[in-house]
Formats: structure tokens, C-alpha cells, sequence
């Protein structure tokens, strides 16, 4: 594709030749071959300016700048925009032949829930005949079965390629596309110039703040979703609603709770051991899935639902076949009378959620095990102690993802926060061994919460990620 093609409706400036035909986008010089588009990015600790002279000798054919001195070598085009995060997304665009524009796009946003809620709006569109595509933290899903295409981040992709997965997926046939969309995907202008047909919003608690500084800016980052959103499903009952429609603006807007008044309300709610049921409007629901919280993800996910045109019969009819995400409130099998549940929670909130929601069906006790990640927000670690050794029998700090602090260090922080509490608690920094112990705690009618990481299967140490389940280690330890 040509320059002229790729940077239409994009301010920018040129120097050097401007007829080459680029076969490909990149940010990572390490990708870079020839007739390549290299993007500089400005990093928290890096800045891609400084790789322009790598990306040349590599093959780069054009470079995407904020700043250029001189004049580029020969058969070389230096693209200067005022912010190339945003650029490069247009651009992403462009190359790909916006693919968006033919996708219908619902984006999830919230603290907690993101991967549950996009689960259940992907399975009720599914099930009510839609083609679905699904993006988030746990992969790419096409009608429910797994879509081979990898990329860099955790949650959102970044915009080149999720420009070209948007292509694939249309390519596919899918019609409707549900993802996750993270507070840094906003921030840093991964979905910049999308518009999505529906945005939700679960709810805002304390996390990423090493990024965001303050939960003001964490706040006004997942605004931005809605005022790219033409129709907006949110949570009446979190006070940062009133913030996410201010973005939202004047276009339509509906709203669901299960404390306040709202439109979607659950009522009449009974917690079973399979699951729950309620009322909305005095229409019955039966949601085949543990847990209060997901009677939050259930009614955003209906919301959206019916802001899409599908009727409330047929999402009730849906919401009963729901079944949930690996790593969310999972259940290990066992013949030992016990509970043993692996969930992805690794924020305050999202760990009050789920020992909460194993409270609601354990007659005996209810231990925990958790721990926090490193180099990540060090203010919810002694947080997080006191609500696990709150709302727990017993609890077991260990490592989560240490990454480059030192984890003893991490289990002192979590540490002052069970200190000045009358709850047991030990310490195992390994985490294998941790689970181990718990498990050996169990007496039938307990419960073992096994919380922050969820569906990964690896665990980062210093900078090496080494094979980790929770899920297969418990295995292990029940046998």
C-alpha cells in the first residue's frame, strides 16, 4: 500500500521519497524488515526515536516520527506527526481497509468482570444467532472456539494488530465483536478513531495506579470508551457512572444494578449451589454461575444484549446456557467434600468479590491463598491482607508474578495488612508449595480460593516466564 493510502485524513508532514509501497507496520525494530512502516513510540522507559537508526539498516522504508534531524538516507520517507500513538492507529486503519466500519463493536470496561462480562455478551449473541467474535485477556475466540492469532499485550492489542485481527475476523464472517478494553488501551490510544456500537462499564476499584498515579486519571481513562461508544450499558450502582456518562454525552444510554434503581435491576435473588437466580422486572432469570458478581456481569451483558436488537426473551433464554470463563471462580474436581476454586481476582475489590461469592455456598471454612504482582501498584498489597484476612478462616500469602521485585519484599507489603487482624495466616513464597498447604488445611464442607492469576499458565520471574497452572498444580495437590 501506498503513503498517500495509508495516511489519508491524517495530518502529517513529509521528508524524502514519498512513492514507496510499504508491506507491513511495526513499533518493535526487532520486526522490522524490508519495506516496513516503523513507528516511534515514547515508552515508560524507552523511546522508539532512538531506534530509527536500527529500523533503517534493517529495511524500514518509512519512519513515523514526533521529531527528525536532517534529512532521511536516501530511498527513506520520514512521516512527522504531533502524536504518533494516535497516528498509528488511523494508519493501522488505513493499511487493513478499516475493517471496523463492517463489525458491529461492543467494548467492556471496568476494574473487575471485563473478561466475564465479554464472555457472556459474546455467548448470548452467539446463542441468539449472531457470528461472534470475542477479544480479551484470555485470548481470541470465532463462535466460541479459539482463533489462532497471537499478540503482544495482555489485554487490548495494539493498534496494528488489532487492525489486522479486525480484518480476519471479518474475513470469517463475524459480524459482532466483543473485547475487553483496558484503562491502558485508552490511555495510550490503542483504539483511537474506533467507534463502538455499545460501551459497558462494570465498575471502578483501586488498580493500576503504578500507571495511571491516581485513581482521577485511572477514572477519566475508562471515560474515554464513551465517548467513542453511540450507546452506553453501565452500573448504576458505582459512583464513577456519573463520569462515564458525562463522556457519554447525550446519546442513549441504559443502566443496570442490584442496589439502586435502574433500568436492568435484579431482584428476588437466591443463591444456589450451582448458581442463582433473579428477577428483572419480574422476569426470572436462572444463571447457571456462581457468585454475586456475576449477576453484575449477567445484567451488563444483557444490557448490551438488547442495545444490539436482540429481544429480552431471548437473552433470558441465553443467560441459562451461560458457562463462564477458565479461571473465574473455577472449579477443580474432587472427591474429597471440598471446594477448591482458582479465580483470576489480583485487585482489592476483585478479591473481596470472590471470597464473598465462595462465602455464599460454604458451610465450612473458607481459606485463601494470594499474593500480588511485582512492579505493579504497591499500595493495594497491605489492601488486599486485610480484606482476605477479613473475610477469610485462613490465609496463605505467596508469590503471584514477582517479576523484577523481590518477593519477599512484595509479602511483607501484602503483610502489614493481616498483621493487626486475629486470622491465621502463613507465609510460602512458592507458590506450588502454597497450594500444596492449602490443600492440606481442607476438612470436608471448607473451601480453598486460589486467587491472581486465574487462566495463565506461567509465572514471571525476573524477566523469564516459567510454565505455572494453579489450575494443574491443585490437581496435583488433591491426588
Amino acid at each position: 500500500m501506498n503513503l498517500a493510502e495509508i495516511f489519508q485524513n491524517i495530518p502529517h508532514t513529509i521528508k524524502g521519497r514519498t512513492t514507496q509501497q510499504i508491506s507491513a507496520l511495526t513499533h518493535d525494530s526487532r520486526k522490522v524488515e524490508h519495506g516496513t512502516l516503523f513507528i516511534c513510540l515514547r515508552g515508560l522507559s524507552e523511546d522508539g526515536h532512538d531506534y530509527i537508526p536500527k529500523a533503517i539498516e534493517a529495511g524500514a522504508a518509512v519512519i513515523l516520527a514526533e521529531e527528525f534531524a536532517g534529512n532521511p538516507p536516501e530511498g527513506v520517507a520520514v512521516i512527522l506527526v504531533e502524536n504518533t500513538r494516535k497516528a498509528m492507529a488511523y494508519a493501522a486503519a488505513n493499511f487493513y481497509g478499516n475493517p471496523a466500519k463492517n463489525l458491529r463493536l461492543i467494548g467492556v470496561t471496568g476494574t473487575n468482570g471485563k473478561t466475564t462480562t465479554t464472555y457472556f455478551i459474546e455467548e448470548i449473541l452467539r446463542h441468539c444467532g449472531r457470528k461472534t467474535g470475542l477479544i480479551g485477556t484470555t485470548g481470541i475466540k470465532v463462535d466460541g472456539k479459539n482463533f489462532d492469532f497471537k499478540f503482544d499485550t495482555d489485554t487490548t492489542p495494539d493498534a496494528p494488530q488489532l487492525h489486522e485481527l479486525f480484518a480476519k475476523l471479518l474475513q470469517a464472517g463475524v459480524t459482532d465483536v466483543a473485547m475487553e478494553v483496558s484503562s491502558h488501551a485508552l490511555a495510550l490510544d490503542k483504539v483511537e478513531g474506533l467507534t463502538f456500537d455499545v460501551g459497558v462499564f462494570t465498575n471502578l476499584t483501586q488498580d493500576h495506579l503504578d500507571f495511571h498515579k491516581t485513581m482521577h486519571n485511572y477514572r477519566l481513562a475508562k471515560a474515554k470508551l464513551f465517548a467513542q461508544s453511540r450507546f452506553a450499558v453501565v452500573n448504576s450502582d458505582d459512583a464513577s457512572t456519573e463520569v462515564m456518562l458525562q463522556h457519554h454525552g447525550s446519546d442513549p444510554y441504559l443502566t443496570y444494578s442490584i442496589e439502586n434503581k435502574s433500568d436492568l435491576r435484579a431482584t428476588s435473588i437466591d443463591y444456589l449451589p450451582q448458581g442463582s437466580t433473579f428477577e428483572v422486572s419480574s422476569r426470572k432469570f436462572n444463571l447457571p454461575i456462581n457468585g454475586r458478581f456475576n449477576i453484575y456481569n449477567t445484567l451488563a451483558a444483557v444490557g448490551a444484549a438488547l442495545a444490539l436488537g436482540i429481544t429480552m426473551d431471548a437473552a433470558q433464554s441465553a443467560v441459562a446456557r451461560l458457562t463462564g470463563v477458565d479461571g473465574r471462580i473455577q472449579s477443580v474436581p474432587n472427591n474429597s467434600g471440598v471446594n477448591v476454586l482458582v479465580d483470576y481476582a489480583h485487585s482489592p475489590d476483585g478479591l473481596e468479590n470472590i471470597i464473598r461469592a465462595v462465602r455464599e455456598f460454604t458451610t465450612g471454612r473458607v481459606i485463601t491463598i494470594f499474593g500480588c504482582g511485582g512492579d505493579r501498584d504497591k499500595t493495594k498489597r497491605p489492601i488486599m491482607g486485610k480484606i482476605a484476612a477479613t473475610l477469610s478462616d485462613h490465609c496463605i500469602l505467596t508469590s503471584d508474578n514477582p517479576r523484577t521485585e523481590d518477593p519477599h519484599i512484595i509479602l511483607s507489603e501484602i503483610e502489614q495488612g493481616l498483621k493487626n487482624t486475629t486470622t491465621p495466616y502463613a507465609i510460602h513464597e512458592n507458590r506450588r508449595e502454597a497450594i500444596f498447604q492449602g490443600v492440606k488445611l481442607l476438612n470436608p464442607g471448607d473451601a480453598l480460593i486460589i486467587a491472581g492469576k486465574g487462566h495463565e499458565d506461567y509465572q514471571i520471574i525476573g524477566k523469564e516466564k516459567r510454565h505455572f497452572s494453579d489450575y494443574e498444580v491443585a490437581v496435583e495437590a488433591l491426588s
